[in-house]
């Protein structure tokens, strides 16, 4: 099943100025996800080292410089970088952003001391990206960047527009299945953004909204809530907590994340009020397996796989260095992952035998207009290449 997982995964090259081309086995426009031999991770290294040898003279140093180190997107991701470093015979140094652009700042300032080959960075605060950029390029140090866009790096991660509206789509069927065309309609969806980082990951959110109204057009404008999360579980809780105050009580409650921490604190809240009966959810990332797995109002996450971002991106870091031709985005291909079909992807969690109660459809025709409607619009200029054509 991870080979089907594997195969699921894809990448999309966007708008690239040279067309990307297989090298040792990876093909950024094409690569299937799983982790590529060490003998060819190796191979990268040494037709590299005549091209741009290591700065220590010795061996290449990378950094990774992770969102948070303690929330379970971020250990996946560190450990698939750690794992494909090792295998490729780098060194790696590693820092916590801990979600904040001075401590972001701070990293950066350090890796650049310590002579870096090249950075991958992973850090939140979209306004402290052209200052961290401006370090690494006087440096001379190549840098990719995970999720949030930084001025001068190889973009990597989520599908955002994709992603949210799925996400947002499979609320909307799940909702109406469950509790029916009327009630949903009196129903309050409650979404959980991240405004401090910016236009792309907003795409996100703003798809998941799209999503949902495809599915349930005439939805009460004045029913829809927005929050800020601050991309964790506690400030989630407080901020859901808050909101419940405003929404009658017996109303179905519709939650949408940027991410499944943001979402499990969102629906933690909800339990916390005894109203669970009343709430239906759907995460973001499919990181919180165990959530995902036992808790029933969380009704499916839509899936990144995090713990396959190092077998994209220490090999693009290594082509990077090496001149190779690069798309300036990467983009993960998202499926939806729920109960009953968990084990295909992650067999160490079972699937539950009853499945979702409806047959999920993406609704491609809708999301064709949504692509088209993020085409001109002023916030995203200069990030033409982040709005993907599907």
């Amino acid at each position: 099943m991870r080979n089907r997982m594997g195969a699921l995964l894809l990448v999309l090259g966007l708008a690239a100025a040279a067309a990307a081309e297989e090298w040792h086995g990876f093909d950024p426009t094409g690569f299937g996800g799983l982790m590529l031999k060490p003998e060819q991770l190796q191979a990268m290294v040494a037709e590299l080292r005549p091209l741009r040898p290591p700065k220590n003279g010795d061996h290449y140093v990378f950094a990774f410089a992770n969102l948070q180190r303690d929330m379970a997107f971020g250990i996946k991701v560190e450990e698939g970088i750690k794992a494909n470093a090792a295998a490729a015979g780098i060194e790696l140094l590693l820092a916590d952003n801990r979600l904040d652009g001075p401590t972001a700042l701070a990293n950066a300032e350090s890796f650049v001391r310590r002579g870096v080959d090249f950075v991958i960075e992973f850090q939140t605060d979209v306004n402290f990206g052209p200052t961290i950029m401006q370090k690494f390029a006087r440096a001379g140090i190549g840098v990719a960047a995970i999720d949030i866009p930084m001025p001068g790096a190889i973009f990597f991660g989520a599908n955002n527009p994709r992603s949210g509206f799925m996400g947002g789509s499979y609320l909307a069927q799940a909702g109406l299945a469950r509790f029916g065309a009327e009630a949903v309609a009196k129903g309050y969806l409650v979404v959980g953004e991240l405004p401090q980082s910016g236009a792309i990951p907003a795409m996100r959110t703003e798809g998941q909204i799209a999503g949902f109204l495809a599915g349930v057009p005439g939805f009460p404008a004045d029913h829809l809530i927005r929050i800020d999360t601050k991309n964790t579980l506690q400030y989630s809780f407080q901020q859901m907590r808050n909101v419940l105050s405003r929404i009658p009580p017996g109303v179905p409650l519709l939650l949408l994340a940027i991410n499944d921490q943001s979402v499990t604190g969102m629906v933690r809240a909800v339990q916390q009020a005894g109203r669970q009966a009343e709430l239906i959810a759907v995460g973001n990332g499919a990181d919180e397996l165990e959530t995902l797995a036992k808790e029933e109002p969380l009704v499916a996450s839509v899936a990144y796989f995090p713990e396959r971002y190092g077998n994209y991106l220490i090999p693009l870091g290594l082509a990077a260095l090496a001149g190779r031709p690069l798309p300036p985005a990467v983009l993960v291909e998202h499926l939806m992952v729920t109960r009953a079909n968990i084990c295909q992807y992650y067999p160490d969690f079972p699937c539950q035998e009853q499945g979702p109660g409806f047959a999920y459809l993406f609704p491609q025709e809708a999301f064709g207009r949504h692509l088209a409607g993020l085409k001109g619009k002023a916030e995203l200029a200069g990030y033409e290449t982040l709005i993907p054509s599907r």
